[in-house]
């Protein structure tokens, strides 16, 4: 990979590493298109410089999602055949659940679930990449005209920073998706699987505003445009794998460091103790850091507290919003209205909880 940002190689630059008017930036090869008038300064940054750091970038890490996408089918695949060929070797009295329905398999498929996950996750591609788009705009920007310094694109730790920043964000997104029923309507569709498996890591929301929202201190903080995407496609590639049952508990010092397919089976769970818990992407150092870390105890109750009943992708992905119409409207003030959108998932007026009794209570609307 060839590096292109280093030491200023003009001594006209000016102080701070900003160059002169019609002057390439420190260090970056290329020629720069002569001004024909006065711009705000550093204004050329927000197409050349995005250009040259892109370039940065080796092609085939240009989406590594888009890289990872066979190995996805494959897994799935190799996943749902062993669900068929595998025997049910659970006692009988744990092939059901207390209502008489029956529990699904270990790492088991039903096709129409499966098949919704996957098509909500064909449909995600094109929506999320709308939102990369949109947000490319914005964050070019903030790094052109707000970030104090531009971080080296070919530097192999303003990588790391990158994954390791929007792992951070991530967190607090995802903690927030599961907090604020605004959010946590598009975020549900996410978890309304009733099963747990490696399709399930497919059945992706369509919108991705929260995540781009949490972001915008990255590329304040220098972080080059691209590379933020890149953490995001690197945190959606680790996050497959860890939707399994087929995976038990790991190493201990990876179980204390890294999200694994246990942290993430409880962050799946409907059961009262795992409600809220485990929003790690990459690292579950956060979760152990702020308080919300659950072992995985027992095998957890998947899909929403209340199930949706149906495989239609579209209701999937809608029935919370409808749901906060219909609470909305109904509500007789606007304290009330503002508690159904903004407060927790489950919220109502009359039942309303601090942070410390809602962890471990169940909720009316998720998982």
């Amino acid at each position: 990979m060839s590096g292109t940002v280093g030491r200023p190689t003009d001594s006209s630059a000016l102080p701070g590493g900003r160059p002169a008017a019609g002057q390439a930036p420190p260090g970056i090869t290329g020629q720069v298109p002569p001004r024909t008038g006065d711009v705000p300064r550093g204004g050329w940054l927000a197409v050349p410089v995005l250009h040259d750091l892109w370039q940065a970038i080796p092609e085939p890490l240009h989406d590594p999602v888009a890289l990872a996408v066979p190995f996805f089918v494959l897994f799935v695949a190799i996943e749902a055949l062993a669900a068929r060929m595998l025997e049910d070797e659970r006692p009988v009295a744990e092939r059901t659940g207390p209502d008489g329905r029956a529990l699904p398999l270990p790492g088991g498929y039903l096709t129409r679930d499966a098949a919704a996950s996957i098509s909500m996750g064909a449909v995600s591609v094109l929506t999320m990449t709308l939102w990369k788009l949109g947000a490319l705009g914005l964050y070019a920007v903030v790094f052109a005209y707000l970030a104090p310094w531009q971080l080296p694109a070919d530097a192999w730790w303003t990588w790391a920073l990158a994954i390791l920043g929007v792992d951070f964000f991530f967190y607090w997104a995802h903690r927030v998706a599961h907090r604020v029923r605004l959010v946590w309507a598009t975020h549900q569709a996410h978890h309304s699987s009733e099963y747990f498996n490696f399709s399930t890591a497919l059945r992706q929301k369509w919108n991705n505003s929260a995540e781009i929202v949490f972001w915008l201190p990255l590329p304040l903080l220098g972080v080059p445009p691209a590379l933020v995407f890149l953490g995001f496609s690197v945190s959606l590639v680790y996050q497959f794998f860890v939707h399994t049952e087929r995976v038990g508990t790991l190493w201990r010092p990876v179980e204390l460091v890294l999200n694994t397919p246990s942290h993430h089976r409880v962050h799946h769970g409907s059961d009262p103790e795992y409600l809220d818990r485990n929003y790690g992407g990459i690292l579950i150092v956060w979760d152990r850091l702020f308080g919300t870390f659950q072992p995985e105890l027992h095998r957890p109750t998947y899909g929403l507290t209340v199930p949706v009943g149906t495989f239609n992708p579209l209701r999937l992905q809608t029935h919370e919003y409808a749901a906060i119409a219909r609470d909305v409207r109904a509500a007789p003030t606007w304290r009330d209205k503002l508690g159904y959108v903004f407060g927790p998932p489950g919220w109502r007026p009359d039942t309303a909880v601090t942070e410390p009794e809602r962890h471990g209570a169940p909720e009316t609307a998720r998982a």
